[in-house]
């Protein structure tokens, strides 16, 4: 069993794989981490994540995702609701 959360799709919904990286111009995942993203593991997931994380990296391009502090889960008293 996973100890990650669910991670969601990179896609940005701009979907063209570019014809000299052939990685796509949105998200920047290759056709191969597009075809494995709905049957991969959470572990296979944050793999692909911080491998975009860094493509991003080396080419200059940051996001805002990158730069804002991360969200812990914030544990409530017993009995309240978010």
């Amino acid at each position: 069993m996973s100890s990650l959360p669910d991670i969601p799709t990179p896609c940005v919904g701009i979907c063209r794989l570019d014809p000299v990286t052939r990685r796509c111009e949105g998200c920047m995942r290759t056709a191969r981490e597009i075809a494995a993203w709905p049957s991969a593991s959470n572990e296979e997931r944050l793999a692909i994540v911080q491998a975009l994380r860094q493509r991003r990296r080396d080419l200059g391009i940051t996001s805002p995702a990158d730069s804002r502090p991360r969200r812990r889960r914030q544990t409530l008293p017993q009995g309240e609701r978010p």
